[in-house]
Formats: structure tokens, C-alpha cells, sequence
């Protein structure tokens, strides 16, 4: 078969199923869930794989994660099988939908550790899904013609799984979701506020290093009007919040790092200084390299901040995920198929993001490449990224107002099941 008469084919089953890929989204984006909490989710994508007849469905797997392979019928020997992985990641944000579309989220997680949180697709993830799916379903209609086998990795849990729990792509890797079936290249793009149909192609670090912050800065409870009686943890937090935007001056400014906190818990009163204050926060080093010292100097800064007011701070780091790797090698491999598939002027450089993605673990393991892919009403102009005027403006991934363009997924469908098909057909 020639390479125009399988795109061609490829393209006409994408055309097929689209309608469906937009139903499912709009299923997925009604019904979100929360990381390791993606059960109803989970159980949809399975039925979805079935639909499609793949050969093999694994679910469960760290917890709500599947993974399914489909057999290309044209592979030669088991030895010199090529296996292209297409990954989701399928978890929601504790968000409140404001996006305005009328299929937007009103879910409430009760039971939710911290608790009740409203839920949302306020990241993209249930694009990513339903694509994936879509993408099982055209590659499904070409298995014959398969010069190989193809993966498709569902993710739970990218937002990162509650404190205390295990979650994400590293936990799919130490429940063997691998070890009998091993990726030959790992392949995936993030929906993002760029241009509808644009894809954002970065060499190097293409999303940051990244750990989660738990600070526990320990005073001496009092009742307010006494503070001199006890020793008061809330200008403690205060100045480690504050002292940590300083941070960046003490580390080369090479590549870029952010300290943010997020959540401050304690167990006070109006009227009465507590025990203790926590901070939940985050580090991001677009290069991983810099993690150590970032982390080093916020452990000075909080023990030796608490010490001054008498008081005493604990630093742990959690949720360790590392940066998004995009080799020239997989990026020169990849980039000219997306070239031919949607042109190359749809296709453009974009810098290193402090954002971060555990699809790293995957990319690092296996091989591959990470990239973005536009679904929002944005123009490119020499005042940089600018709304498109008379558009539904630009929203940022976690944003409430987030949103995606239901066309835009067509040629993201598109780009999945061509890199698939170019994989296998590099060994053929």
C-alpha cells in the first residue's frame, strides 16, 4: 500500500469518527473526576476500546489506569515489532466551571480529601481522552494495514494523587503496566491557548521539573490577646511566602525557576494564635538540574526564618516529576510528519513552559515527544499572542473560563494517528 492511500485512509476513518470524538468529549467533560478518583472515566474508556474491538484491554492499573494494544496485521516477527504508544491523561481540577458552555461541569467531589471540591476538565484532559479514543477507533479500521502494534495509555492522575496516595505515570511504570508489552516511542500533545490548529514544538525542556512543597512551621498556641506568651507561626509562614520570590536571584539565571505556594492550612481561630501553619506549594526548574539548590535554599530560608522567631519549620519535597524531554532526534523524527499532515506553517517553535507533565516519565523511558496543540480563538502577531477579536478570548489551562474548540480536535485526531502509523512504518 502506498503512503498517499493509507493517509488517505487514515484521514477518511478520522472524518468518520469524529462526531463521536466530540460526544465523548462532551461526556467526559459533564461527568470529571478527580486524580485516582477517575473510576466512571476509567469504565467509559474501556467500553469505548471494546467498541472498537482491541485486542487487548488492560484497566486498573495504578489504580484507574488502561492501557490497550491493538495488532497491526502487517508486523513480521514479534522480534521486529515496533509498538507507537498514544497517551492521555484523564484526571479533572478542583475548579469551578465558568467556561459557559452547555456542557460544562457542575460535579461536586464530596469525599475528596480537603474537601468538597467542585470538578472540572479546566486542563484539556478530556480532549486528550476522547482523541485517544477516536484514535483507537481509526487505527482499529486499518489493523491490516499495521505495520506494528499500537498502545493506547490512559493516565490517571497527572494533577498529582492526594498527599499520601501514589498516582500518575511513574506508578503506571511500577505496576508493570510495561513489562510485558514495551514502547518503542511514546507520543502526546497538550491542548493549550495557542492558535486553533497550531502546534507548538519545543527542543529540549519542554515542560519543567517539578515537586510538590510541604512546609509545617511549628509555634507555641496562645490566646490572641497574648501573643507574647506563645510563639506566634503565622509570620513565620508570612516571611517564608515572601522570602521565597528571592529565591531565583540565588540560583544561575540561566533557565527559569518559580517557588509559588498555593494552600496555607492551620488550626486557628480569630482569637487564638495556633500551633501550626502548613504551606502546599510548588517548585518548577526548566531545567531538573537546578532542583537540588532550588530546594536547598527554600530549606534555609524556612528553618532558618522559624529559628529567628523562635519557632522551628519542616521541608519536605513530594510528588517528584521530571522535565519533558524532547530530543532532536524524536523531535527531527516527529516534526516532518506533522509537517505533511496539517502543513508546515501550522507548526512552530515555541520556549521551554514551567509547566509540567509525568508524561516525562514515559518520553524518558520509551522514547518520544511532547508537544502542544492549539484549541483556543488566539492570533500570533508582533504583539505576540493576542485574542482573537470577536472570539471567546484567551484562558489558560487551569483557568475556570477554560475552554477548547470542539473543530480544532479533528486535525489533533488527525496528527495522533499519522505519528502512530509513521512509527511503525519507519521499521517496515
Amino acid at each position: 500500500m502506498t503512503s498517499s492511500t493509507i493517509a488517505s485512509a487514515l484521514d477518511s476513518a478520522a472524518r468518520d469518527v469524529f462526531d463521536d470524538l466530540v460526544a465523548w468529549r462532551h461526556h467526559l467533560h459533564s461527568h470529571p473526576e478527580l486524580s485516582n478518583r477517575e473510576h466512571h472515566t476509567a469504565e467509559f474508556i474501556v467500553e469505548r476500546l471494546r467498541d472498537a474491538g482491541i485486542d487487548e484491554i488492560r484497566s486498573g492499573i495504578a489504580g484507574t489506569g488502561v492501557v490497550a494494544i491493538l495488532r497491526g496485521g502487517e508486523s513480521e516477527g514479534e522480534g521486529d515489532k515496533r509498538l507507537a504508544a498514544l497517551r492521555a491523561d484523564i484526571d479533572a481540577l478542583p475548579v469551578k466551571e465558568t467556561s459557559g458552555v452547555d456542557f460544562a461541569s457542575t460535579v461536586v467531589d464530596n469525599d475528596y480529601p480537603g474537601g468538597p471540591f467542585p470538578v472540572a476538565h479546566a486542563c484539556g484532559h478530556d480532549c486528550h481522552t476522547a482523541t485517544v479514543l477516536a484514535a483507537a477507533h481509526v487505527l482499529a479500521s486499518v489493523r491490516d494495514r499495521l505495520p506494528g502494534d499500537v498502545m493506547f495509555i490512559f493516565q490517571p492522575a497527572e494533577e498529582g494523587a492526594p498527599v499520601g496516595e501514589s498516582g500518575g505515570a511513574q506508578a503506571m511504570v511500577d505496576d508493570n503496566a510495561f513489562a510485558d508489552h514495551t514502547p518503542t516511542m511514546v507520543f502526546g500533545m497538550h491542548v493549550v491557548p495557542l492558535p486553533i490548529g497550531m502546534v507548538g514544538v519545543h527542543v529540549g525542556n519542554q515542560y519543567a521539573a517539578s515537586c510538590m512543597i510541604k512546609i509545617s512551621v511549628e509555634g507555641k498556641q496562645v490566646h490572641g490577646s497574648t501573643p507574647w506568651m506563645g510563639i506566634d507561626p503565622y509570620p513565620v509562614a508570612a516571611e517564608i511566602i515572601s522570602g521565597s520570590a528571592q529565591i531565583y536571584r540565588q540560583v544561575p539565571a540561566n533557565d527559569a525557576i518559580t517557588v509559588s505556594f498555593g494552600h496555607v492550612d492551620d488550626v486557628g481561630r480569630f482569637n487564638i494564635i495556633g500551633q501550626t501553619v502548613t504551606l502546599w506549594g510548588t517548585i518548577r526548574c526548566l531545567d531538573g538540574a537546578d532542583m537540588t539548590a532550588v530546594q536547598d535554599k527554600l530549606r534555609r530560608l524556612a528553618e532558618n526564618t522559624a529559628a529567628a522567631y523562635g519557632a522551628s519549620a519542616t521541608v519536605e519535597y513530594l510528588q517528584d516529576v521530571p522535565p519533558v524531554v524532547n530530543t532532536p532526534e524524536w523531535v527531527n523524527r516527529i516534526r516532518p510528519v506533522i509537517d505533511d499532515v496539517i502543513g508546515k506553517e501550522r507548526v512552530v517553535d515555541v520556549p521551554g513552559a514551567l509547566g509540567y507533565d509525568d508524561v516525562s516519565v514515559f518520553v524518558r523511558d520509551f522514547g518520544g515527544a511532547y508537544f502542544t496543540y492549539g484549541v483556543q480563538d488566539a492570533q500570533v502577531s508582533a504583539k505576540g499572542l493576542t485574542p482573537t477579536p470577536g472570539g471567546r478570548g484567551l484562558a489558560s489551562n487551569h483557568s475556570p473560563d477554560f475552554y477548547a474548540d470542539d473543530d480544532a480536535l479533528l486535525d489533533y485526531l488527525r496528527i495522533f494517528v499519522h505519528v502512530a502509523y509513521a512509527h511503525l512504518a519507519e521499521s517496515s
